[in-house]
């Protein structure tokens, strides 16, 4: 918290994002009157060898999948820089798209493709499974699913679409790796210097707990990514309702509110209410 004079005492929110990934939500939180800093505490790699990504996108090209799931905007980026390896277009494969939630879709979108298929209400892989056709009816002489996924992903969808018929082809499209936050941000945030942290996910989660302990309670982007917080004891003081900024400022608001002195003083055994929709 930062004492303001004229306008009160301002709250701090870590967002641990990549500038260009965190900017609207810093934004949206430094409209609301909130000191906001943002700092990813991950990245994305290349996956250790990209022949299967290529071979894969070249496999979309020729037609070889009736489907392509994308679940972030990472493996967007991964399948977009691997069909200019090969010379390929992502728009021109004859294969549906599925995309986990709004951001993936637009991200697809930027890169020409047209999303056929976004769960409704539930942006996780089980979402994505619950949500995709029966092969049998929609795909039964090409059952096969193309799933560019990063290296730390759950088998959900996987398995998922497995028990449901289809045939998926997972390839690695990218790595999540360490990306160490500034000395100063850690050492804020370890003396209490934020009043809340925003995390994209359960890599994040971990990360944040790594890099700078486990006392600042979290937002977090859905179900998933709060359980990864507690499982790293981090305590998750709310959930979005939906894995998009205008739903995560909403959540931070809520976070705060609950934490304000007044709030606290007023209703000391208060604890902040948690979505229980899931998200990615």
């Amino acid at each position: 918290m930062i004492l303001d004079d004229a306008a009160g005492p301002r709250r701090a929110v870590l967002v641990a994002r990549a500038p260009d990934r965190g900017a609207a939500l810093a934004r949206l939180l430094q409209g609301a009157g909130h000191d906001v800093v943002v700092a990813p505490v991950i990245e994305r790699a290349p996956a250790d060898d990209v022949a299967p990504l290529d071979d894969a996108v070249r496999g979309l090209a020729r037609g070889a999948y009736a489907w392509a799931v994308v679940t972030s905007v990472n493996a967007v980026d991964a399948l977009v820089d691997a069909a200019g390896r090969t010379g390929t277009s992502l728009a021109a494969s004859h294969a549906r798209w599925a995309a986990v939630g709004p951001a993936t879709t637009r991200a697809l979108e930027a890169a020409g493709v047209t999303t056929d298929l976004v769960p409704a209400g539930d942006a996780t892989a089980a979402g994505l499974v619950a949500a995709f056709p029966d092969p049998a009816v929609t795909d039964p002489d090409l059952p096969s699913v193309l799933l560019p996924l990063g290296d730390l992903a759950s088998p959900t969808l996987d398995d998922g679409l497995a028990v449901r018929g289809w045939v998926p082809h997972v390839v690695t499209a990218y790595r999540t790796v360490h990306h160490a936050l500034p000395a100063d941000v850690v050492t804020r945030a370890r003396s209490g210097g934020f009043d809340v942290v925003v995390v994209s996910s359960g890599s994040v989660a971990r990360e944040i707990a790594a890099q700078v302990g486990t006392g600042t309670p979290v937002v977090a982007i859905g179900v998933p990514s709060a359980d990864a917080a507690r499982d790293a004891g981090l305590a998750v003081a709310a959930v979005a309702a939906q894995p998009t900024d205008d739903a995560l400022a909403a959540a931070v608001a809520s976070a705060l509110d609950a934490t304000a002195p007044d709030s606290l003083a007023a209703h000391p055994a208060a604890t902040p209410s948690l979505s229980t929709k899931e998200h990615p």
